[in-house]
């Protein structure tokens, strides 16, 4: 019989029962996903490879196409609303009622009513909106102008936006002119100056207009820089050449410089004008009296 060499106190302390794979590290089988399955990261990796390799195949079927195969078709784009007649419009049938033949065509676009006046009443049509009871188009918000080259009878359309602030509703009236109709100040004072800035930039003359004259420009610039056949680059016209001083060598080597670079908007002939006039004191065009 073998002698008993343990001491007191020192037994060792038990422990738990431990499966061989706990000890050595390895997850046990329930914790492992079943083969060709992935989780988290791994599977939204898979998707997009998965994702760049159709679109790869994609291109390259559609670059192997033969020359003459035919393409797909391409989808139209829905198209807008477009002008409706409007000849039947309350307010249209009123003016024809009372002017005849010097009510046009009239459309409708987006609840917005045009009608073409022509040129020798749009003063009488004018008065007549604005005295009307049932409409009362008592405000001028915009008098415009529209430049069609292509009509050689009458290249120039004035557009008149008239709006009735009782009633909430617009008017767009339209005048087709080879350059001269009349004035309505007398309808809308605020006409003034719009009709001032038609003539500035595009050359219509508005007759009994009480002060016709530039409004933008200066009082001898040549042209009208809104029509359609105003040249858009910067140009050497006679206005510059009576106001602009003398340049030197070195500046007009400067000066093209900054054109070459894209610089020209930085200082250009008529800046530098503008800031020797006003150093010098000189009125730039003759004040409003």
């Amino acid at each position: 019989m073998s002698e008993d060499t343990k001491q007191p106190g020192s037994e060792e302390p038990t422990k738990p029962d431990v499966s061989d794979s706990e000890a050595s590290g390895t997850p046990p089988p329930s914790a492992i996903p079943p083969a060709g399955s992935l989780a988290g990261a791994d599977a939204e990796k898979a998707s997009m490879v998965e994702q760049a390799k159709s679109r790869v195949a994609a291109v390259k079927e559609s670059l192997e196409q033969p020359a003459g195969a035919p393409k797909p078709p391409v989808k139209k784009k829905e198209e807008g609303p477009k002008p409706t007649d409007a000849s039947d419009h309350p307010l249209v049938k009123k003016l024809k009622s009372k002017f005849g033949d010097a009510i046009g065509e009239a459309s409708e676009f987006i609840g917005q009513l045009s009608v073409n006046v022509a040129g020798e009443q749009i003063v009488p049509v004018c008065d007549y909106l604005k005295s009307d009871r049932e409409s009362s188009f008592n405000y001028l918000s915009d008098l415009t102008c529209v430049h069609y080259p292509e009509r050689r009878e009458a290249p120039f359309e004035i557009v008149y936006n008239l709006f009735s602030i009782d009633e909430n509703e617009r008017v767009r009236l339209k005048v087709r002119t080879s350059g001269t109709v009349e004035s309505v100040t007398g309808v809308w004072p605020a006409a003034n100056w719009l009709e001032r800035e038609v003539f500035d930039l595009f050359g219509v003359n508005f007759t009994n207009h009480p002060d016709l004259r530039r409004l933008l420009l200066p009082p001898d610039w040549e042209g009208y820089p809104l029509r359609k056949d105003y040249p858009l680059e910067f140009i050497e016209n006679a206005w510059t050449e009576r106001h602009l001083p003398v340049m030197t060598e070195v500046e007009i080597e400067q000066l093209q410089q900054r054109r070459a670079y894209g610089l020209e908007i930085l200082s250009v002939p008529q800046e530098r004008m503008m800031r020797k006039i006003f150093i010098g004191g000189k009125e730039v065009m003759p004040k409003d009296k």
